[in-house]
C-alpha cells in the first residue's frame, strides 16, 4: 500500500539524520475504506492523489503549530505491506484517509519525496495562518487555506533530500 506521511522541513532533517520514519505509531494517509467513500472513483491514481492532498493538509496542520517551519509543505510516499498498516475508523473530515503505521519504516525505501516550490511560500503561510478560523466555519478563511492547493507539490527523490534542506 502507499501511504503518505506529512511533515515540515525540520521534520524532513530529523528523519534524514535519523535515517527512518519514526517511531511508531506513525499517522499517515492512504486510499482507504473511508476516503474510497469520500472520494467515489474506482482509479487508484485518482484515490492516491486524494490521499497525498489529504497527507498535504496535514503537513499545513504541522506548519500551523510550527512558526519557525519554512513554510513549505512536505509529504513523504512510501510503500508498506498492508499488514503494515491500520485505517483510522470513519469517514470525519479530520480523520479521512488517515493511517496508523505500526513501526518506523527506513527512509532509504521511501518512494518520493513531494514538497511545495519556493513560490507557493507566500500562500502556504497564509492557509497556516488561516487554519484556525477555516475550521471555525469560516468561509473566506477556507478560501485561503484552498490556495495553498493551488500549487502542486513537487516530486523529489529520496537521494535529493539534502538539496532540499540547505
Amino acid at each position: 500500500m502507499r501511504v503518505y506521511v506529512p511533515l515540515t522541513l525540520p521534520g524532513l532533517a530529523e528523519v534524514h539524520k535519523a535515517g527512518e520514519l519514526g517511531p511508531a505509531p506513525l499517522r499517515a494517509y492512504g486510499v482507504t475504506p473511508g476516503l474510497r467513500e469520500w472520494y467515489v472513483s474506482d482509479d487508484i491514481e485518482e484515490l492516491e492523489y486524494a490521499a497525498l492532498s489529504r497527507a498535504a493538509l496535514a503537513s499545513l496542520r504541522l506548519l500551523a503549530a510550527d512558526a519557525s517551519a519554512p513554510r513549505r509543505r512536505v509529504v513523504v510516499a512510501l510503500d508498506v505491506d498492508d499488514k503494515a498498516v491500520t485505517a483510522t475508523p470513519g469517514v470525519e473530515e479530520d480523520t479521512l484517509g488517515q493511517v496508523s503505521l505500526g513501526a518506523a519504516v527506513r527512509l532509504a525505501v521511501a518512494a518520493a519525496v513531494h514538497v511545495d516550490a519556493d513560490d507557493a511560500e507566500e500562500d502556504v503561510a497564509a492557509a497556516a495562518r488561516a487554519l484556525d478560523a477555516a475550521d471555525g466555519g469560516d468561509a473566506d478563511a477556507q478560501f485561503v487555506v484552498d490556495g495553498a492547493d493551488d500549487h502542486e507539490l513537487l516530486w523529489f527523490g529520496v537521494q535529493e533530500i539534502p538539496g532540499l534542506l540547505k
